[in-house]
């Protein structure tokens, strides 16, 4: 069994990944940190799990019963934690902030499975997962950078849910998320001369979860041999799926899948990606990275009902 222990506690993110860790069946949850609720029940901060599982939060756990940690610290603070904290040397750590995606810490791989799957089945002991947006947006156009093809400026739109927004959509750091930063370094580990701008406009919706990005570029090869691109570069991976039709939110809702979407308009590509924002976005590519790097099945934990009719 994997030992894990979770940091940040109180976060939604962590609560989504103690949802997932409950019904894995190579998993023992050994504790769960928090700093502002220490001595309550996990299910307190997290009523979903009211009977499922009554973990109490504690302010210093015991770092040496555990094989991996999720680092659900807020971002910023992350980092600084870890730090502080005198960690086994062999200790994994699945780091959910934004505090090592950009190559600050070599120590850190990049952990989006469909890019960097072969340096964690090889050793690495420390991922930093990555946001969702830059995410969807990847998994959107990891294919073209793969093959030398994305040589103009890159716009998106994007609209991720947040359950606290009543009836509202509103712009979320137009053309500044940090985000940018993530999917530019993304794009040129596969395509070095990547140099045209991303313009990426957020949104937030009053939706639960999800997340939907459409992208378009300057392209002028067929359909055709660009669907065949995307069907090999995805042909041995375990979440990311083309599709004929037009795709939504509900067809990845509660799963940790992604669906791409390819069209041609004259010479511009339109690519629409959807993914669930909490568990693609998030939480479920965690559980995957811990899946690769004890050498499990991918899919373990992880084979989820999506919301769709």
């Amino acid at each position: 069994m994997i030992k894990v222990g979770i940091t940040g506690g109180e976060s939604k993110v962590a609560g989504e990944i103690v949802r997932l860790l409950l019904n894995h069946p190579d998993v023992d949850l050994k504790w769960i940190q928090s700093d502002s609720h220490v001595g309550q029940k996990v299910s307190d901060v997290h009523q979903g799990l009211i009977g499922e599982c009554d973990v109490i939060l504690v302010k210093n756990p015991e770092w040496d019963n555990i094989d991996v940690l999720f680092n659900c610290c807020h971002t910023g603070h992350a980092r600084n934690y870890i730090d502080k904290c005198d960690l086994p040397a062999d200790l994994k750590i699945i780091d959910l902030s934004g505090d090592n995606r950009y190559g600050d810490d070599e120590e850190y791989v990049y952990g989006l499975p469909e890019l960097n799957r072969k340096s964690m089945v090889r050793g690495a002991t420390k991922v930093a997962n990555p946001g969702a947006f830059a995410t969807a947006v990847e998994l959107a156009l990891l294919p073209l950078a793969k093959n030398l093809l994305i040589n103009s400026d890159v716009h998106v739109s994007a609209v991720s849910g947040d359950p606290t927004l009543a009836d509202n959509i509103k712009l979320y750091k137009p053309l500044t998320h940090t985000h940018v930063h993530e999917i530019e370094n993304t794009l040129r580990s596969l395509q070095t001369s990547f140099n045209s701008s991303i313009y990426m406009i957020p949104m937030l919706g009053s939706f639960s979860r999800g997340l939907i990005a459409a992208i378009y570029l300057d392209c002028t090869m067929s359909i055709e041999d660009i669907r065949k691109l995307y069907d090999d570069f995805y042909s041995d991976h375990s979440f990311t799926f083309v599709a004929d039709k037009q795709v939504d939110l509900k067809d990845v809702a509660n799963t940790n899948k992604c669906i791409i979407h390819l069209e041609k308009h004259g010479n511009r590509l339109l690519i629409t990606s959807v993914i669930d924002s909490m568990l693609k976005g998030a939480a479920g590519t965690a559980v995957h990275n811990m899946n690769l790097l004890f050498g499990l099945s991918e899919r373990t934990g992880l084979a989820l009902k999506p919301s769709a009719l």
